[in-house]
């Protein structure tokens, strides 16, 4: 392969072709993909909150329902959700509260005219400086993004849009912005809970938003090799079902996976559901392009393993937008599975399900994917079905007697697993059966693989709840941890009693506080804890929200937990980054980022704090400006 590849073309060129033989790849699959989602992300998407414009939770006669094709729930009445939203916040639904509506004027974007004058002349990439298609990409998927969008707080939003189409594109748009100072801030699906791609308030220069939408080929797929070259604008799910045509998945399914980008995923560091069997993406990247001022930076060999010093792919992997822009992904590929079963288990207490899954971790049997609710959120899951005929409800009467009778649970403490189990037929029923084996020896028993088949899909549908619950006066959101397991009980319960105990301070007596344990590994699991509160008579709801996440942070770090396992670092925990990766780590980042972008124009704000990268520009600013009397000194040398 040709190591000359930062020559900057006009035109979408040619294919490239992949390391291997000619005989496995099959030319006939390098194409475009047509997304789910258009270029006018606003056409299909909600442009205040998350997800389609046709799927979202409402209030209808004092029931909860929703509405969506999409998912399983769509056109269902959910009255024992609306009984434990009464229950939980003492809130009454009013379906006649108003979803905001598109503002009529927009910040006035900050000009660079040399910049946008070299745009339009010397390249060929779409771009817009519209309101509506500089506001739905000024943030991402937190809760003070939509908070502010819904308020309209934002003072600052890009200044344009553009949408390359290749890497070489990118290339010429990396150099436009260097040479003319503008910053770029790369955006894939939108999807960031960290605060990763909102648009920073106190930036002076004029921001580029660069949509990678528009880069969404297959560029190649090797069969032999099993593995496929995808550019990195590419949803998850256009992705998976271009793979799935050929009878190949990668088997990455993260919360997001509906919305979220390739080049996102490896931005991020990301993890996905089925992580057991395909890996996390750091497991499933081969090489990955990425385009900076100072080059393109990329491994040049495909080999499964490489002894070359330094791995600059994980450079790349959770750079979060501030070193360059990711244009191109090799991945593995795996044949589809020919079974897919779902299951479910259900535990006496939160304590036995974490035996058993440490058990299960140990033995490194998991299923595909394998997830532990407490009873908090069993009990929402639960909430959260459909109302059923006389005789579904009691044939629910006499199981819920089983449970409760028979096996002597608690439901005030009973907690449940989704099990998710992929492979040959009879490799699965071998799993299941050691799977259901280990279970019993901490009061488990199986639930069924309907509840399975639930709660998995419950994960896609969650986040819409996030902005039902804003819209009627309820703050909510998720946030997680990764933690060794000597420490997992105990982290759990100290998060949970710090929230109360700041709830409290707070004056707060009507909360939700729920966790999961979701990824295993040998040593430890990730944790994901959800928070909500009745907000209705507090002046800053989202302050108050934040000030409570800062004080769990806190706690979490305390237990031993990580500051993230996989949704990044982000604005929102810069504050802590520093002390995760150490004073000399810190500084080892800074120094490449001061290598790969000298100007510091990917000033996301991500990683370190935004002030310091702010800093860091003004004094790179100011070193290339000759001082006064270097510049008497050269005009005397003329």
């Amino acid at each position: 392969m040709s190591t000359k590849r930062n020559t900057v073309t006009t035109q979408i060129p040619e294919t490239p072709k992949p390391e291997g033989t000619s005989l496995a790849l099959d030319t006939r699959l390098s194409r475009h993909v047509e997304s789910v989602i258009p270029k006018k992300r606003q056409e299909a998407l909600k442009w205040y909150g998350w997800g389609y414009n046709d799927s979202q939770f409402y209030g209808q006669e004092g029931i909860i329902c929703f509405k969506g094709e999409k998912y399983p729930l769509g056109g269902c009445e959910l009255p024992s959700f609306t009984k434990w939203v009464q229950s939980k916040f003492d809130l009454t639904v009013d379906p006649t509260k108003a979803y905001p509506q598109l503002p009529q004027s927009y910040p006035m974007p900050v000009e660079n005219g040399p910049f946008l004058n070299e745009l339009r002349t010397m390249t060929k990439v779409e771009h817009s400086q519209e309101g509506v298609d500089r506001l739905v990409r000024c943030h991402g998927q937190t809760l003070n993004d939509i908070y502010s969008l819904w308020h309209n707080k934002f003072r600052r939003i890009p200044d344009v849009v553009v949408w390359p189409r290749c890497h070489d594109e990118v290339v010429q748009l990396v150099q436009l912005a260097h040479k003319h100072n503008v910053m770029l801030l790369p955006y894939g699906g939108g999807t960031s809970v960290s605060g990763a791609i909102t648009c920073p308030q106190e930036e002076e220069r004029s921001i580029c938003v660069l949509d990678t939408s528009q880069m969404n080929r297959l560029l190649w797929l090797n069969r032999e090799n099993l593995t496929v070259c995808f550019e990195s604008g590419i949803v998850g799910q256009d992705l998976e079902r271009v793979l799935r045509e050929q009878n190949l998945t990668v088997g990455h399914e993260p919360d997001s996976y509906e919305f979220s980008t390739l080049g996102g995923w490896v931005a991020t560091r990301a993890s996905g559901m089925k992580k057991n069997i395909y890996g996390n993406i750091e497991d499933l990247v081969v090489r990955v392009r990425m385009v900076t001022p100072t080059g393109t930076l990329e491994r040049e060999c495909s080999a499964p393993r490489v002894s070359c010093g330094p791995d600059f792919n994980h450079i790349i992997l959770g750079s979060e937008g501030t070193l360059g822009v990711i244009t191109e992904v090799v991945l593995k590929v795996r044949p589809l599975p020919p079974v897919q079963r779902y299951g479910s288990l259900v535990f006496p207490d939160f304590e036995r399900g974490v035996q058993f899954m440490r058990e299960v971790a140990r033995r490194r049997c998991q299923p595909a994917s394998v997830r532990l609710m407490d009873n908090e959120q069993f009990m929402l899951g639960q909430a959260l079905k459909p109302e059923k005929t006389w005789l579904a409800s009691c044939v629910d009467a006499v199981k819920q007697r089983y449970v409760t009778s028979w096996k002597g649970i608690d439901l005030t403490h009973i907690c449940a697993a989704t099990l998710l189990f992929e492979g040959d037929l009879k490799d699965v029923q071998r799993q299941e059966a050691l799977i259901y084996e280990i279970a019993a020896r901490h009061k488990g028993f199986p639930a069924g693989g309907q509840n399975g088949e639930r709660g998995y899909l419950f994960t896609f549908v969650i986040a819409y709840i996030r902005d039902f619950a804003l819209h009627q006066g309820i703050v909510a959101e998720s946030f997680e941890t990764s933690v060794p397991w000597d420490r997992c009980s105990l982290l759990c319960r100290c998060v949970k009693q710090r929230v109360v105990s700041e709830c409290y301070k707070h004056n707060i007596s009507h909360y939700t506080i729920s966790c999961r344990v979701t990824q295993t590994y040998d040593a430890g699991a990730c944790i994901y804890f959800y928070f909500g509160f009745r907000s209705l008579s507090i002046p800053d709801p989202v302050g108050v929200f934040e000030a409570i996440e800062h004080s769990a942070r806190e706690e979490i770090l305390a237990c031993g937990g990580s500051l993230s396992h996989h949704h990044g670092v982000g604005k929102i925990r810069s504050h802590w980054y520093r002390n995760a990766v150490t004073e000399t780590g810190s500084s080892l980042y800074s120094a490449a980022k001061q290598h790969l972008d000298p100007r510091n124009i990917f000033a996301a704000g991500n990683l370190l704090p935004q002030k310091e990268q702010l800093q860091f520009g003004e004094k790179k600013e100011k070193s290339e400006k000759p001082t006064a009397a270097e510049a008497a000194a050269t005009k005397a040398k003329l």
